[in-house]
This record gives C-alpha cells, structure tokens and sequence, in this order.
C-alpha cells in the first residue's frame, strides 16, 4: 500500500465533507471505535512496546478473525489515521484488513507540540469529525480511529484553543454522552496506551453519541507482556524499550 492513493482517498473525503456538511442531513455512523497509537521512541517511530502493540491491535483486538476482536462481526468501512505515530500503529491493522489506510499529508510529518502544528492537526480533526457526522457514506457503518491522544481529549488543548471545538470529546460531543458515570474525561492521560473509546449512535441523525464505552486492553499470548496501566497512572515499561 502506498501514501499516495490514501492521501488521494483523504483528499476526496475532506472534500465531500465541505459539501456534505452543507447540504445533507446529520448522518452520523452506527459505531465510532477511537484508540490512541502506539508508545513512542522519537517524533519519528514507534518504540518496541509501541511496535508490538502495533502488531497486538491486528492480531486480537482490531483483527478480522479474531475471538477477541471488537471488530469481527463489524467490519470497517474505513481506517482512519492523522499523525505519524498513529499511521505506524495503524499499518498493520490495515494490513490485516486488506484496506487501504487514509491520513492526510500531515500524517507523514514529524510531529511538533507548537501552536502552529496543533492548529493543522485541529483543522485536520475539525474536517475528518464533520464528515464522519455528515457525510451519509458512513451512515450505519463502523469507522476505526487510530489516534493522536491530545487531540482525542486535553483540557489544555482546549484552553489554548478557547472557544474553537478542536477535540474530538468537543466535536462529538462527548460532554454531553448521558449515563457516563463522572463524564467522559476531559484528558487522556499520557500514560495511557492501553484503552479504547467507542462510540455507539442509535439514529444516523443523533449528534451525540448514544453510548460511550471504555475497552481496557488484556491482551492475550504471544502478546501479554504488553502493558495495561490503570486509567491516569504510571505505564510500567520494561528496561531497554527505547519508549519515552
């Protein structure tokens, strides 16, 4: 698989989005699974553990084959990724798919927490988010994000950002979720690796998700060292991973 054709892919859907948005009807998927990419070793790549959880994800959580799978009975009608930390961890699930992954040229750019980049990566959010709503391509259907974790939820991008939706808790809607003991979390922790948020809309017109679930990730043989930290508390990494 190429970055060429994906990037060709992301350009049409941004495209249909401006459209879509305009023009249809909220027409939200049935199902929206987000995780966070792999632990890293530099702006460049992924460190071992964030490799082999990279492969964990395809082989057991994200696989098409699967028992454990949250996505065997469920296909993706697409892999979604933005950064590219998150476009390595997305690889290999596309790999295992057979499908095309789609990230925008930023996605293939070491990324740098500075206001100027942030302010691409939240145009980026801000369109992929409105398509996902809008665009009816996607109604009744599941979409996979593989994702970079200040842009799924931090207070402090937020507020450097103050009073322009750029979070996916914010484009969601995520704050308004009811049945959410304490609210979905405002910030997803640096430490945390090991979790999934996925998203369930009951009608194609719902703008607000109507449930909100949090998968911690066990993974299974050959892949059980992997860490699996409590929400917000330290990762255990093991000497020489390389992961910082």
């Amino acid at each position: 698989m190429t970055a060429r054709p994906a990037l060709a892919l992301l350009g049409a859907l941004l495209v249909l989005a401006g459209s879509f948005a305009c023009s249809t009807a909220e027409a939200a998927p049935r199902r929206i699974v987000i995780v966070r990419h792999g632990e890293k070793h530099t702006p460049l790549t992924l460190c071992s553990i964030g490799r082999e959880r990279a492969q964990a994800l395809a082989a057991q959580y994200l696989s098409p084959t699967s028992p454990m799978s949250l996505l065997r009975a469920d296909p993706p009608a697409a892999i979604l990724a933005m950064t590219l930390h998150t476009v390595e961890t997305a690889r290999p699930i596309a790999r295992a798919w057979d499908m095309r992954l789609i990230a925008p040229p930023i996605g293939y750019v070491p990324i740098r927490n500075n206001r100027y980049f942030n302010a691409k990566l939240n145009t980026v959010n801000q369109r992929v988010a409105r398509d996902l709503l809008t665009n009816p391509r996607w109604q009744g259907k599941t979409v996979l994000m593989v994702w970079e974790h200040f842009h799924i939820a931090s207070a402090a991008l937020e507020a450097e950002f103050a009073g322009e939706p750029i979070t996916l808790r914010q484009l969601f809607h995520l704050d308004k979720v009811r049945g959410v003991a304490g609210g979905v979390p405002m910030t997803w922790p640096d430490s945390n690796y090991n979790f999934f948020w996925i998203l369930t809309y009951d009608r194609p017109e719902d703008t607000v998700p109507s449930r909100f679930e949090v998968v911690r990730q066990y993974f299974a043989e050959p892949f059980a060292n992997l860490p699996s930290n409590d929400w917000n508390a330290p990762e255990p990494l093991p000497p020489g991973s390389g992961c910082t």
